[in-house]
């Protein structure tokens, strides 16, 4: 039996033609196991379903595959629930449904939580409700959301960003680290991650909040041996005072062969892939939990700990400090 004066949270998902399918369904699953699991502890559920659309009925994902809806519900009704939007290739006809957006407006103002997954936070741009909050979404989609919207304070290296009652997450499966955080928030740590086991997901993504290394950056990048010597010669040299005619002399280059041969490959500017590099070499330090603060800004590079706690809130929203409790090694994962 669910506990007394516990009220049901109604989690509703709003979907569109064309949206990606796991962005609805990731996020459903987690809030369903979490009903099982607290069942089992002897709680009861304490979630209700509900996937809408503007018109109702049945919407295609981009996958082909069909969910049945219900109408958009009335604003006013939505008091407490928390609010989906599903991301995917339809989201630009989502932005430009002027019903939908209207619609967000106004049940905005009622729901408990407003979360976005993947490219959902297009939408939720679109509607004004990101304007001046920090925000996230997939990080290939992030340039023409800082293009579109630079009145919103995107994040680059998040997997999920809260800010008020406003949530977004980054690609796809983050929806579900999303949604595990939010069940942690309703009930405890102890149940979201007995539904993270369930799932066969980590409680904490693992290497933290960041959605993609350099690393992965270089293996993107077509074999390039451009970036992987710059990666390897920089990775080396993290606690140094580094500057761009730094990086091209090591690699015989002029200055600005390097910017453009780096950003065609990459997307990224030198100075950018060193920021990138020194974040990461922070985060495994802070994970490692085996360094004081000061240690860890001196590794990597960072000058000072007010560097270090600037860059830790602009591309990650925490401060040092919190990343390390929520994923240092003292923590529990899966």
């Amino acid at each position: 039996m669910r506990e007394a004066n516990t009220p049901i949270i109604n989690i509703v998902m709003v979907v569109f033609p064309d949206f990606l399918l796991l962005d609805a369904t990731g996020p459903l699953q987690v809030f369903t196991m979490a009903d099982q699991e607290a069942t089992k502890a002897g709680l009861g559920p304490r979630y209700r379903l509900c996937t809408v659309s503007v018109e109702g009925g049945l919407v295609s994902s981009s996958s082909g595959l069909a969910v049945q809806t219900d109408p958009l519900p009335r604003p006013a009704s939505l008091k407490g629930a928390t609010l989906f939007v599903a991301g995917g290739e339809g989201t630009e006809g989502a932005m430009q449904n002027k019903r939908l957006i209207r619609w967000l407006q106004l049940a905005a103002a009622h729901v408990a939580r407003c979360c976005s997954i993947c490219t959902g936070a297009f939408v939720l741009a679109e509607a004004g409700l990101l304007d001046g909050r920090r925000a996230v979404t997939h990080w290939q989609d992030a340039p023409l959301f800082k293009q579109r919207f630079p009145q919103v304070a995107l994040l680059d290296d998040a997997i999920y960003v809260h800010d008020g009652h406003l949530h977004t997450s980054a690609g796809v499966t983050a929806g579900m680290d999303l949604s595990l955080s939010l069940v942690e928030a309703d009930h405890d740590r102890a149940l979201s991650l007995r539904v993270a086991k369930r799932m066969v997901l980590p409680l904490r993504r693992a290497g933290g909040q960041r959605q993609f290394s350099a690393e992965l950056l270089a293996q993107g990048s077509q074999g390039s041996e451009l970036v992987d010597e710059l990666i390897s010669w920089l990775q080396a040299r993290l606690k140094q005072e580094i500057n761009v005619s730094d990086m091209a002399h090591a690699l015989a280059l002029s200055e600005r062969t390097l910017h453009r041969q780096l950003k065609t490959q990459t997307g990224q500017s030198p100075a950018r892939l060193l920021a990138r590099l020194r974040l990461e070499r922070a985060c495994q330090l802070l994970e490692a939990g085996k360094l004081p603060l000061k240690r860890v800004v001196q590794q990597a590079g960072f000058g000072s700990e007010y560097n270090l706690r600037r860059v830790f809130h602009q591309q990650l929203g925490v401060s040092p400090g919190d990343y390390m409790s929520r994923f240092g090694a003292g923590r529990t994962h899966c």
